[in-house]
């Protein structure tokens, strides 16, 4: 009796310090991103439902984003009716926020959501690299699109001699190449440590110098705004121009047919501008002006918010540069419905007002 009495007790003390250990262990691996690592970082705890909906949403958006600009890429890529120099433009923006939304959204999302880095030291050292080059190209791409608008606008008669698809081709090579060699001199401290930049295991940091921080300012903030604000001003005044001047030379009757087509147009071209400007605007003037006050090594509720407002950018794009032309509505139509894999698709008229 009393060796079963000792037994039983033995046997509750060790199931309780069983029990004991596994909610110790079950702890630290809710509270640190690597348990077994004594320099590992903390983690910062979510409920369960909020996870589920932080995971919702940011795989929506990135989801959003990979498949609007994958409908771009298709339908420039596939209908030689839209192998246009201005396309090719759009064609190039649509490929770096896809880079956004593929690798760069879901990325930052895991780091956002678990607060740890779990992607090991090499891409820590090569995934700042691939974001910023793919927003530096989205952003060149955007003062490219407004340049070859401006050039369309106050010269049209020499657009098609001055703007050739090859000259378009080149100029995007050109525009990626020297986004990657800015971005690897800007970044290059970071790419050649031997460890990434860190106070504990689970974290991955980027490290710029002040010089190249107000290089970066200028370069990629205040020189592309200026362009685009100033291009898409004179866009404006400059159609604006030339349709009164082509109202003013018509006959009276065909005069007052032309007005209400030129207020409607004159309507038309302002209020795309305004929105191109103003989502432009509204998604980098933020960030980087909230650096100065942050630092770039921030990860603040603010920042982070900011910088995924800027990745928003990547989604927005296809739906301003692309849904205001008839065409992306009937490539799209024919993509969604696998049309295009019929023979001699890529010869089908997608341009409603071309007959």
């Amino acid at each position: 009796m009393h060796c079963r009495a000792a037994s039983t007790s033995s046997s509750g003390r060790g199931t309780s310090f069983t029990l004991a250990y596994t909610a110790m262990e079950e702890h630290l691996r809710a509270n640190y991103c690597y348990p077994l690592l004594n320099s590992s970082c903390t983690r910062f705890a979510r409920s369960k439902a909020l996870y589920i909906i932080m995971y919702i949403f940011l795989l929506s958006v990135s989801i959003s984003t990979v498949f609007l600009n994958l409908l771009v890429i298709i339908s420039i890529s596939h209908f030689k009716q839209l192998h246009t120099p201005t396309n090719l433009l759009i064609l190039s923006l649509a490929v770096a926020d896809l880079l956004i939304g593929l690798i760069v959204m879901p990325m930052e999302g895991s780091r956002l959501i678990e607060t740890c880095w779990y992607f090991g030291d090499t891409l820590c050292n090569i995934f700042p690299l691939i974001s910023a080059v793919a927003l530096s190209a989205s952003l060149c791409s955007l003062v490219l699109i407004s340049i070859d608008k401006f050039i369309a606008v106050s010269d049209p008669l020499r657009y098609p001699l001055n703007v050739t698809h090859n000259k378009a081709a080149l100029i995007v090579v050109l525009s990626w190449s020297c986004c990657l060699l800015y971005i690897f001199f800007f970044l290059y401290d970071h790419l050649t440590q031997r460890e990434p930049h860190r106070v504990c295991h689970g974290e991955c940091l980027l490290t710029v110098s002040f010089p190249w921080f107000v290089c970066d300012i200028i370069v990629s903030f205040i020189a592309p705004c200026s362009t685009v604000i100033g291009l898409n001003l004179k866009i404006f005044c400059t159609a604006k121009y030339q349709a009164q001047a082509i109202s003013s030379v018509t006959e009276r009757v065909k005069a007052a047919k032309k007005d209400r087509m030129t207020k409607r147009s004159s309507s038309k071209a302002a209020k795309t501008i305004g929105i191109l400007v103003t989502v432009y605007l509204l998604c980098y003037i933020p960030f980087y002006l909230s650096i100065p006050a942050h630092g770039t090594e921030s990860l603040s509720f603010l920042v982070t918010a900011l910088v995924w407002v800027m990745y928003m950018n990547s989604c927005v794009n296809p739906i301003i540069y692309a849904l205001f032309y008839p065409w992306f509505k009937v490539s799209t139509k024919h993509i969604i419905s696998l049309t295009i894999l019929h023979q001699g698709s890529s010869y089908f008229n997608v341009q409603p007002d071309i007959k």
